[in-house]
């Protein structure tokens, strides 16, 4: 059985987990086909990547229950947490675009999963835990990297110890999700957003991402250092001479990622 889905559309690629009957938690065997679908898109054409769930649900993390009797000794332990940190890893050095299009539950692993995506839309129905402590475990899948960069570091800690359930408004209003959807839009604005995001220029949408993600350990000196060495690159693009040409133009710019 396939846990994970692909599928083009244009120049956006929709990853699909589909494993209804658990609300998509994915066992061992899902986390490698996810890692080797996200390793797939960073040399495919498509220029955004969509990650969802099917059925109604995004995910609900680890399937514990399929995996529980692989536990118990420390190799074996720390072999299962590989297979999950090879999938978070992939996720984080996709150098395009992405983003979650988020349906009913997302906890655990996969709340990870879709804070771990550039652009996080969700449903009015989607709910959010960081529900590890209530099964005796510590956040994984980056969740101790991605929440306080989030939410702040009093709010990771409130939503880490307890573990509690966020709802789609609380999301939004505390910067969980970019926005929020009725669930009979949510493929229409993932879509959208998509298309918008492809038509960008994807050299700048690198160096943004490089330049994002390092800027919470790195001086204001050192990110003045790295905007220098990034605009200095993209001003000799030929990006940029399309940009300016669809300007002065007044048309829709076509790059090309050169």
């Amino acid at each position: 059985m396939a846990f994970i889905e692909v599928e083009d559309r244009g120049d956006v690629r929709w990853v699909m987990m589909s494993s209804p009957k658990t609300k998509n938690a994915l066992p061992r065997t899902g986390w490698v086909e996810l890692a080797d679908a996200l390793d797939g898109f960073e040399a495919a054409a498509q220029r955004v990547l969509v990650i969802t769930g099917t059925g109604g649900e995004f995910c609900a993390g680890a399937d514990l229950g399929a995996d529980f009797s692989g536990f118990g000794t420390p190799a074996a332990n720390a072999q299962y947490m590989r297979f999950l940190n090879r999938a978070a890893l992939a996720l984080h050095r996709i150098s395009k675009p992405t983003i979650a299009a988020v349906d009913g539950v997302a906890v655990g692993a996969g709340m990870n999963l879709a804070l771990g995506c550039d652009v996080v839309v969700a449903t009015s129905r989607a709910r959010f835990a960081e529900i590890f402590v209530k099964r005796g475990l510590t956040l994984d899948f980056g969740g101790t990297w991605l929440l306080p960069r989030l939410v702040g570091l009093a709010r990771a800690r409130d939503l880490a110890l307890t573990g509690r359930i966020v709802e789609a408004d609380e999301a939004l209003a505390i910067g969980l999700v970019t926005r929020v959807v009725d669930p009979d839009h949510l493929d229409a604005e993932a879509t959208e957003i998509a298309q918008e995001l492809a038509a960008g220029a994807p050299l700048a949408q690198r160096f943004i991402k490089v330049a994002l993600d390092r800027s919470a350990s790195v001086t204001f000196e050192q990110a003045l250092a790295f905007e220098e060495q990034a605009q200095a690159t993209l001003l000799g693009s030929e990006d940029l001479l399309e940009g300016a040409a669809a300007f002065i133009q007044k048309r829709p710019p076509e790059f090309k990622g050169r």
